[in-house]
């Protein structure tokens, strides 16, 4: 069974350090750093720390070190006075340590020990899991310089004038800066190549490379003000009698206000520089620097506070966790409810009740499209206290958010994963909404779930964490079945209003009436029609975005594959090319096939942007917006269609999944679903499970208001008991099949699960490795405890020019599951096969 709260206080089985607690009570000056290092490996190193460093030495420090030939800047995760006994480390070879830049700990006590468990859970490197803590450009950058050696200078007094090659150009631009860094050479002369020149030219003798550790590379944002001076020289009318009609204008502009930019001051007073300038040389006044925030909602319409009854039901819950978070401890909870029942106002409410506490609140959502919505409403009712986490952030805006939460300012945190470790203090409440959604697993490396992680961070500092959704995962609706997680339920919408009425549209029959393939049904079309005929709006989900599915040559059969994977190019007419969705190829659409010269090009399929084009067609007086990943690039753009939608200046909305999760527009009256059956055909065995999730969560935006909803679902399969039962929204009807099968077939929730995947350019050597891991596999599980499948083919077989295969490995227990994976992990690394190779999987979401 799947609760990952059950395993973090397990020892250790990768990481070989003294537990924190051993570190911390280390008598006298540490001599020993033990540093995890954000590369991919999962141990940790020991290096000595000069008597320099020694004092601001310090558990979740940044440290700068040499790793290899390379300068790093790794973590802190322990320190020892001496070192262990019986150590196989020799003192001649133990590196110093090269700096610390951190006056105080960027990583707290709590993110450390939470980054441990996720490295020791997920066999995720710890370094890299630190690092992913962190807003980006926190690091300080390891620079390395160039300078040129009298025999690089002797080279470039003999080349010929015409010479252009990038050897020839670097020596000369090194020449010219006397020192210059190796990003800037690369930047300035656009050559893929120049790292590579730069080593060459250094073993040839005619470059000197040296690295230096430099700043970070994103700071706090100051703004310079000015002020009146509290001298009183101010006040004297003799002084005033002195001063210049500019400076003059200067005081007067700012005895309007207690202080004013240094532009603004300028604009205002219609001066220069120069007499302010000479107005704070007499110390008439002052000129300072202020912290500048940079806000994420600073251009972001507020949302109004609504003066919200709770229900009977909502009352009743509130009651619950209310109680839990008088009580100081863990207490788990999944609140189920019914798209439209008010999940949001009850985590406000909770919010308000963990503050009142003295405490603070985390709520992590699925989507960066859904931070907007929830942080204006969270900003309303707790104004400042408020901070944002997600990785369309700036920088800048990141750090700035960061550091409030750091401070202490901000209380409440928001966002996607990452936000997970935010460096919050006192935490007392998690929520994660939609707790369902696969996006809570990050999918490179570290490798972890969001969702998960919240769970076991609730623990470790007593917290309450609610889990939230109207389609919870069956993993967590089996913990609350069984007891691990308290059941909450909303089972009704706001109002009394009924849940929209769905229906099943077979395209069989379409295709029969018509005698060719149809995208859309005669029922969707008529309904769109009446929905705009009564002045209420739509939805049209596709989860397929561009204009068709592939290009199809009509002479000789073949589809346009893309060179580095194993998939068809999609479409995109707005732009006239061909995309790969997975390794973003691009190339011009065909006018003849590349493989016969064929002028039959025929385009198979459709996607969203085709639907939105039709949609046009036959409806051109209706208000269309699309909304995916390519219209959605832009920033704040996704925010507009949203808010225009909600306006009611859009009609329609045309879009993927993206559409289905968290949105509340009233005048929604009906939703089309053009088709789910590519999500069916799935080689995964969550795949019922998330078209019956989407299909209820879409189904949810209808009828949200006083008018009832629609929904109409097209698909070949009627049948499929996913379809069924969403079109039901019976989620416990469902909930009985899926989890039959799930047990049948031996899937979680009642196994652990890991997928190892073993990828590379070179198809004989990605067999061989993978070869090697099922032999180690073998070996670390001589009685059998864990099943073992493959190694067989990816789904994918070949993504980004790598070709991919899969082992899948199954058990009882997590821990024997990790322990088999760790051995056999550590057995292949000694026999040459490079870890970086293997993507280790605990709890994938997703087989494919």
């Amino acid at each position: 069974m799947h609760d990952p709260s059950q395993a973090f206080s397990k020892p250790s089985t990768t990481l070989d350090s003294l537990s924190l607690s051993e570190a911390s009570l280390a008598a006298g000056p540490a001599r020993y750093a033990e540093v995890a290092v954000p590369v991919h490996v999962l141990t940790t190193f020991i290096y000595r720390l000069p008597e320099a460093l020694q004092a601001n030495a310090q558990l979740g420090s940044r440290i700068t070190v040499h790793f290899g030939r390379k300068l790093v800047t790794g973590y802190i995760v322990a320190l020892h006075t001496e070192l262990r006994p019986g150590t196989s480390l020799k003192e001649e070879n133990i590196k110093d340590a090269r700096e610390i830049p951190d006056s105080f700990p960027l990583i707290t006590s709590e993110i450390l020990e939470l980054t441990r468990w996720v490295s020791e859970y997920y066999l995720a490197p710890w370094g890299e899991v630190l690092k992913a803590a962190l807003p980006p450009g926190v690091s300080p950058r390891v620079e390395q310089l160039l300078t040129i050696t009298e025999a690089g200078r002797a080279e470039l007094d003999d080349a010929a004038a015409d010479d252009e090659s990038p050897r020839r150009r670097l020596l000369e631009m090194v020449s010219d800066a006397g020192t210059l860094a190796l990003a800037s050479a690369a930047d300035k002369l656009t050559e893929d190549e120049v790292p590579k020149v730069a080593r060459l030219l250094a073993r040839e003798g005619l470059l000197n490379i040296e690295q230096q550790s430099g700043t970070d590379s994103v700071r706090a944002k100051y703004e310079r003000r000015v002020r009146l001076s509290p001298a009183p020289a101010i006040a004297n009318p003799d002084n005033t009698g002195k001063l210049s009609e500019a400076q003059s204008r200067v005081i007067q502009s700012l005895k309007t206000a207690d202080s004013l930019a240094f532009p603004e001051l300028l604009a205002r007073a219609q001066v220069g520089p120069s007499p302010v300038m000479t107005l704070a040389k007499r110390k008439l006044v002052e000129i300072f620097q202020q912290p500048l925030r940079r806000d994420p909602l600073s251009n972001s319409p507020a949302a109004a506070v609504t003066d919200y009854v709770l229900t009977t039901d909502q009352e009743k819950v509130i009651a619950e966790i209310n109680q839990a978070l008088d009580s100081h401890s863990y207490s788990p909870f999944l609140l189920h409810g019914v798209t439209g029942s008010g999940k949001t106002e009850v985590y406000i409410r909770a919010m308000r009740v963990a503050l009142q506490l003295g405490r603070s609140a985390l709520m992590l959502v699925p989507e960066i499209a859904l931070t907007p919505v929830f942080s204006q409403r969270l900003r309303m009712h707790f104004g400042e206290q408020v901070a944002i986490f997600h990785s369309s952030l700036s920088k800048g805006e990141r750090f700035d958010e960061w550091t409030r939460v750091r401070n202490g300012t901000a209380r409440i945190v928001i966002g996607t994963r990452s936000a997970v470790f935010a460096p919050i203090q006192n935490l007392g409440l998690v929520i994660v909404d939609e707790e369902h959604e696969s996006t809570y697993r990050q999918q490179d490396s570290p490798r972890y779930n969001a969702r998960d992680t919240a769970i076991v961070r609730a623990q470790k500092q007593a917290a309450v964490v609610i889990l939230g959704s109207a389609t919870p995962s069956l993993e967590s609706f089996h913990n609350a079945s069984t007891g691990k997680y308290k059941y909450l339920q909303l089972p009704n919408r706001l109002g009394g209003r009924p849940l929209a009425v769905a229906e099943i549209i077979d395209m069989r029959a379409t295709f029969a009436r018509q005698r060719r393939p149809a995208i859309f049904s005669d029922e969707l079309l008529r309904a769109i029609d009446a929905t705009h005929q009564r002045g209420e709006q739509s939805i049209i989900l596709l989860n397929r975005r561009g204009y068709s599915s592939f290009v199809l040559c009509r002479s000789c059969g073949e589809s346009i594959q893309c060179p580095n994977c194993d998939v068809t190019l999609t479409y995109h007419r707005s732009e006239r090319v061909i995309i790969c969705h997975y390794c973003d190829h691009r190339e011009a659409a065909p006018t003849k096939c590349p493989s016969c010269d064929g002028k039959y090009i025929y385009y198979v399929g459709e996607g969203t942007q085709q639907i939105e084009e039709k949609l046009r067609t036959l409806f051109p007086s209706i208000r269309i917006a699309r909304i995916d990943r390519d219209t959605t690039s832009r920033r704040h753009a996704f925010e507009k269609s949203l808010h225009d939608f909600s306006e009611g200046k859009i009609d329609m909305l045309v879009g993927t999944q993206i559409l289905a999760k968290g949105h509340d527009f009233p005048n929604v009256t009906l939703v089309g679903v053009v088709s789910v059956d590519a999500g069916l055909a799935l080689p995964d065995f969550r795949a019922a499970e998330r078209t019956f999730q989407l299909l209820t969560q879409v189904a949810g935006r209808a009828g949200r208001g006083d008018l009832a909803g629609k929904v109409l679902i097209q698909t070949y399969h009627p049948y499929h008991y996913a379809l069924r039962h969403a079109s039901g929204q019976d989620y416990a009807g469902f909930y009985e099949e899926e989890i039959r099968h799930r047990q049948n077939h031996s899937y979680p929730p009642f196994v652990a699960l890991a997928s190892l995947l073993v990828h590379g350019p070179k198809l004989d050597q990605v067999r061989s490795d993978a070869k090697q891991v099922r032999k180690e596999l073998d070996t670390a599980n001589p009685d059998r405890i864990v099943r073992v499948l493959g190694p067989a083919p990816a789904a994918l077989a070949r993504l980004k020019n790598e070709f991919r295969m899969q082992l899948l490995i199954k058990g009882r227990k997590r821990q024997q599951l990790r322990d088999v994976i760790d051995a056999a992990l550590k057995a292949v690394a000694t026999n040459g096969v490079n870890l970086r190779s293997i993507n280790v999987e605990i709890d994938p979401v997703s087989i494919m």
